[in-house]
């Protein structure tokens, strides 16, 4: 089952990444493999929303329910689709040199195939959507706060 948790330091306010990540409708505009996004139904605290995935002859839509707690936490709750689990968590914490993110991310496909064919790519499609985020933090907010978008950085890729 892949599992991914990263640890970075982000020169931006942790209301805007809060605000990036919680902006699911945009996700095709920035994401590798994102093809398609619909948010179903938004409140100040929740959101459904279907995804569509793409990657090579794969194309896989899920919907989840998003909890958000602004700016500190987003949770992902899977409801239904192609995984057998997804668990999803964001954190967000004020630091000196602008926000903590904590990313974690776990799931296991229902198809052994799909299961295998994400198990090749994981590791490099988890780096492209953390690049992914930082260029859409530029495009969005400007240069970071400080020289370096990312000053400091752990990760644990399973």
């Amino acid at each position: 089952m892949p599992k991914h948790a990263e640890k970075r330091v982000l020169a931006y306010r942790p209301e805007q990444i809060f605000d990036l990540v919680a902006d699911v409708g945009r996700y095709p505009e920035f994401l590798p493999w994102c093809v398609a996004a619909r948010v179903r139904s938004r409140t100040a605290t929740q959101l459904v929303a279907d995804l569509t995935v793409g990657f090579g002859p794969f194309r896989e839509s899920f919907t989840s329910r998003v909890t958000l707690d602004r700016p500190t936490y987003i949770t992902v709750q899977y409801e239904r689709g192609p995984f057998r689990y997804l668990k999803n968590i964001w954190k967000f914490t004020p630091d000196e040199k602008g926000c903590l993110v904590e990313f974690f991310v776990d799931f296991e496909f229902r198809s052994k195939i799909l299961q295998a064919a994400i198990g090749v790519v994981f590791g490099e499609a988890v780096r492209l959507m953390v690049s992914a985020f930082l260029r859409r933090a530029k495009d969005v907010y400007g240069p970071p706060l400080s020289a370096s978008p990312a000053v400091r950085e752990e990760r644990s890729v399973t």
